[in-house]
């Protein structure tokens, strides 16, 4: 059996799954990668709220990263949850000394609950620190509003700001559109100032937990397997739209529903 590609996944712990290490470690296994992980935070939370989030000492996290690095031989890293400055600053440090093959950064901000999940003061260290080091970077509509400081009303405007967002990030963007009020998804991938589109149908789910981090995850699989960033893009779309169109909800003991992706399968 050919030993499989290598690819660290440093983001935050899910209790319920559905976002974060797990479903990094999902989406890797299903590309038959190996997936690593480095915890930064423990959050208490399911697809309806979160609740607590703990952070894991930045010694520690800093320990994870720099012993997987160590260890394995890492074709590629994707950062999620990094909760504040002191963690993003690290983080480019370790990165500026390594140079991984491929970085993909979601700048995990706003989680899909509404809750924000990320120190307003960091957002000028992921711009000017840690962004340029990456081969990608994969926010959302509220996320690219937040780094830009102004909206994104609608599908005309996306590529205007996803070339501002690589221009001033200093590096590739993917700009999803999934928050616009439209029957497709159109994603915009700005690779040294070309662009490529990827439009998908819009599908009758109710909940979208875990997405942001299962599609950055599947690019970085992908990339490890060797990719060209559009072709991994390509690829981790469409397993994306396989686990919403596959999602599952539990009945909870106290009445409500949980929505879940299925993650790990097509």
């Amino acid at each position: 059996m050919p030993i499989p590609p290598v690819a660290l996944s440093i983001a935050g712990s899910d209790c319920s799954s559905g976002a974060g290490v797990q479903a990094d470690l999902k989406t890797f296994q299903y590309f038959q990668v190996h997936g690593l992980t480095a915890i930064t935070c423990i959050v208490s939370e399911t697809a309806n709220v979160v609740r607590a989030v703990h952070p894991v000492p930045l010694e520690i996290v800093i320990d994870q990263v720099e012993l997987m690095f160590d260890a394995f031989p890492i074709a590629a890293v994707k950062t999620g949850m990094l909760l504040s400055t002191p963690y993003i600053e690290a983080m480019t440090r370790i990165f500026s000394e390594r140079r991984p093959a491929a970085l993909v950064v979601d700048p995990v901000m706003i989680a899909s609950t509404g809750d924000s999940l990320l120190d307003p003061a960091a957002i000028g260290a992921y711009r000017e620190k840690l962004f340029p080091l990456a081969r990608l970077i994969t926010p959302n509509l509220p996320e690219a509003e937040t780094l830009l400081g102004g909206k994104i009303p609608d599908a005309a405007s996306l590529e205007p700001a996803a070339r501002k967002l690589a221009t001033l990030c200093r590096t590739n963007v993917l700009l999803k559109g999934g928050h616009l009020d439209s029957p497709e998804c159109l994603d915009l991938l700005i690779e040294n100032g070309e662009v490529h589109r990827f439009t998908t149908p819009r599908l009758a789910v109710r909940g979208s937990h875990g997405t942001g981090c299962t599609l950055s995850s599947a690019i970085a699989a992908r990339l490890a397997l060797g990719d060209a960033l559009p072709a991994a893009v390509a690829a981790a779309k469409h397993y994306l739209t396989g686990t919403l169109r596959n999602s599952y909800e539990f009945t909870s003991p106290s009445g409500g529903t949980v929505h879940a992706l299925n993650q790990g399968t097509m």
